[in-house]
């Protein structure tokens, strides 16, 4: 990884990964999260994929099926997740 992105946990970089696959999760999410800007999250997802994973995620993010961005998303989605995922504050599980 570069040195301008933050080291983070292993835990932390899958739960990155996880987001930046998920095509309803927007970079803005990731950001808030994580403080990573869309920039940030393509140099760690090409540093932590194999290079086949990362064209494929990149052709998919740009193909216009992806809602990876707010502005191209449908404004009828007004959530960063799934209304039947658990709570996630800050990237913890909250307690119920």
């Amino acid at each position: 990884m570069t040195t301008d992105i933050k080291e983070f946990t292993e835990r932390e970089l899958d739960r990155i990964i996880e987001m930046a696959w998920e095509d309803r999760t927007p970079f803005e999410a990731i950001l808030f999260q994580f403080s990573l800007t869309e920039k940030d999250v393509i140099k760690l997802m090409r540093a932590n994929l194999k290079e086949s994973s990362f064209k494929r995620w990149r052709k998919r993010v740009n193909s216009g099926v992806s809602q990876k961005h707010l502005k191209k998303r449908n404004p009828d989605i007004t959530r960063f997740k799934c209304s039947r995922q658990k709570a996630i504050s800050g990237n913890r599980i909250s307690k119920r």
